[in-house]
């Protein structure tokens, strides 16, 4: 069981994270047409998933590491790592099933 002042601690951490994000990560992912949210924070790591134009892209990994990590770390020293929570859509699920059913039809 968490304690209350753990949660307290967490609610503060996460605010903290928020505002990194709005004010130094934010703006530099809208450039590209893409957000990030914050997932979950817990003992030093942080979990995030980019969204928009962000989400997918093969650049996502570098992204994280070089943008969100640097960002979070350089403003809050107790942050360990950064883990990039990738999510493929129910919408591409079904397209990839989609297809998969009708090319093993053909065969």
């Amino acid at each position: 069981m968490v304690s209350k002042d753990k949660v307290g601690a967490n609610e503060v951490m996460y605010s903290e994270i928020e505002k990194i994000l709005e004010f130094n990560v934010r703006p530099k992912l809208a450039e590209h047409y893409g957000n990030i949210e914050l997932i979950s924070y817990n003992d030093g790591i942080v979990e995030v998933k980019l969204m928009g134009q962000c989400k997918g892209c093969l650049s996502a990994k570098y992204t994280v590491e070089d943008v969100v990590e640097v960002a979070l770390k350089k403003n809050i020293p107790c942050i360990k790592k950064v883990i990039l929570r990738n999510e493929v859509s129910e919408e591409l699920l079904n397209q990839a099933r989609k297809f998969l059913n009708e090319r093993n039809r053909g065969k």
